[in-house]
């Protein structure tokens, strides 16, 4: 009998390092334009206890790069490196959080948030964001787990921060710009319950909307960021839900609402309208 394992190669990107220097992260936003520019950094940082739950889905990679003290020298270089203004991670397992992760962002300036998932799994979402940068004005931490609903009996997380950028001038904070909605995630995985996955993304889009409409009665415009790992890639039906608000599900089996291939990491550069 044979095994086969698909591996998926990222192709990254690089940008341009004068606008992420480490000098450049411990500055405030400059109040000189009616835009600010942010950085967002997204990863499944792989828990290592579900890593050694699962030894057979990682034979293809090599034992040295599974040890956890490896590959948190390796996420530390890659923070070190790009200092983004906001952290969303998924996959971190609980004790490795408190003993290195959360004393290592703090050193680096950032505020943390973390939701462990419910049941028995130790590992669960932090959503970080760099205090010169962003004040936190609310703080929701989602459970998807709910014992009366069929649908949503796994123990699956969300975090969604309500941010308000610090705009400075100079050394003084000046003006009020429009507040940022960062929703973090990290979606059921089971390829035959694509239902579950989709009332799962059900519940962490009516905490987005719910936080925008309280923005929006204050006369105020919010942004939003969702980050995660969705357990979907681009074109898939839950991607589509995501991206356009429509998904047509009538008389689609559950499985049709999963693809075995992953969207989970993700760099990118925002901007923040400010007026």
């Amino acid at each position: 009998m044979f095994t086969f394992h698909l591996v998926m190669w990222r192709v990254w990107e690089d940008l341009d390092d004068g606008a992420t220097t480490a000098e450049a992260a411990l500055i405030p936003f400059p109040l000189t334009k009616a835009t600010m520019d942010f950085t967002v950094m997204s990863y499944n940082i792989l828990a290592q206890d579900l890593l050694e739950l699962h030894q057979d889905l990682y034979t293809h990679c090599p034992l040295e790069v599974l040890d956890w003290n490896y590959r948190f020298s390796l996420l530390v270089g890659e923070i070190q490196k790009w200092t983004p203004d906001i952290v969303c991670l998924q996959e971190v397992q609980e004790n490795h959080y408190h003993e290195q992760l959360h004393p290592f962002l703090s050193e680096m300036g950032y505020t943390c948030v973390y939701k462990r998932r419910t049941g028995t799994k130790t590992d669960g979402c932090a959503t970080c964001y760099r205090s010169s940068c962003f004040s936190q004005v609310v703080v929701t931490e989602l459970e998807f787990f709910r014992p009366e609903t069929e649908l949503l009996d796994r123990h699956n997380v969300g975090i969604v921060l309500l941010l308000r950028p610090v705009v400075a001038q100079g050394s003084e904070v000046k003006g009020k710009a429009p507040p940022l909605c960062v929703a973090n995630t990290h979606l059921l995985f089971n390829p035959k319950r694509g239902d579950v996955k989709l009332a799962q993304l059900a519940i962490m889009l009516a905490e987005i909307s719910s936080v925008v409409k309280s923005c929006k009665a204050k006369g105020e415009h919010c942004n939003v960021v969702l980050c995660g790992d969705f357990n979907s890639v681009p074109h898939m039906l839950l991607y589509q839900l995501i991206t356009t608000g429509e998904l047509y599900y009538q008389g689609l089996p559950a499985w049709m609402l999963y693809n075995t291939n992953k969207m989970t990491s993700c760099y990118f550069t925002s901007t923040l309208n400010a007026d």
